[in-house]
């Protein structure tokens, strides 16, 4: 087991993900090199009020510590006061165009040392998809392009990984989906190492395959103050999520990570109206009937309205 080569993949999918990203906005990102307590590295890619995108967070970290997490602990009872190291790529889209989804997307490896027995790892991550304004054919190419990454490996992975993404993008409190869902996984050691680095690298490698297409699509579409508003108002469902339920959050603040590159994944500006209900047959109401589970990937192109 090379951790080495593990986080070169990872450095260089966040370099991959700025450089296109930047050359279809045409600004450029800011970068931040840094060092928290002398156990955690990173460096932070931030693009804001951009043309295309009002913000973008690309974040790799290297973690290491002495006595695991509580979020991570739990589901490893045997990992309780291990050390461990943790790794991996982070990134959030917020575009400017209501009629471009948000998407979120994560990839990241774990190792953790109990005091007796081997080593214990895993990989985890995925990318999921939030539009406001969806279009049909926009969410089955998404789920398409990750099921071609996963048909190669398992039959029927994909669709575990979807249910899974389904069930875990799913805000509790407010009986909701956040979004059309895509794929995730997470404590991935179920094939041997080689086979689930190997899977990691391609469905982390296909998130551009996936999103750019949309972006370039949808970037053009001409929208006013409803729909900019709109935007604002569901992307607290976003923040809502993102500090009631992730783990990854919850991870990064129980380690004593660094708050700044934690939080990033939050919009730059955002509102909550109270009891908002659209307009019946509005745009915005449709929104309810793509945010049900649906198997996208199954739809053919002349299938889609």
């Amino acid at each position: 087991m090379q951790l080495d080569n593990i986080q070169t993949f990872f450095e260089n999918l966040q370099l991959q993900i700025v450089a296109e990203l930047s050359q279809i906005d045409g600004c450029s990102f800011n970068s931040e090199s840094w060092n928290k307590d002398g156990r955690i590295d990173g460096i932070t890619y931030v693009l804001e009020n951009g043309n295309v995108f009002e913000k973008v967070g690309v974040g790799f970290s290297k973690l290491t510590g002495e006595s695991l997490p509580p979020a991570a602990s739990i589901r490893y009872p045997e990992l309780v006061d291990s050390s461990y190291q943790a790794f991996g790529v982070s990134l959030i889209i917020h575009p400017r165009n209501p009629y471009i989804p948000t998407t979120h997307a994560n990839f990241r490896f774990f190792i953790g040392y109990p005091k007796q027995g081997e080593p214990i790892w895993w990989f985890g991550g995925g990318y999921d998809l939030t539009p406001y304004y969806p279009f049909k054919e926009d969410c089955v190419h998404w789920h398409q392009t990750a099921k071609k990454v996963c048909d190669d490996f398992e039959p029927g992975f994909y669709e575990k990984l979807k249910k899974w993404c389904d069930e875990y993008f799913y805000l509790k409190h407010r009986q909701e989906a956040r979004g059309i869902g895509g794929v995730f996984f997470d404590d991935l050691n179920c094939w041997d190492f080689a086979t689930s680095f190997d899977f990691t690298q391609k469905i982390a490698n296909s998130f551009l395959d996936a999103y750019l297409p949309i972006v370039l699509k949808r970037q053009n579409i001409a929208y006013g103050e409803r729909e900019r508003a709109f935007q604002l108002y569901r992307r607290g469902r976003y923040v809502e999520f993102n500090l009631l339920q992730d783990r990854g959050t919850l991870f990064g603040l129980q380690s004593n990570g660094r708050v700044e590159s934690i939080l990033m994944s939050l919009p730059p500006l955002v509102k909550w109206q109270y009891n908002y209900v659209p307009k019946i047959n509005s745009p915005e109401a449709k929104l309810a009937e793509f945010l049900q589970p649906k198997a996208w990937a199954e739809l053919t192109l002349n299938a889609v309205d």
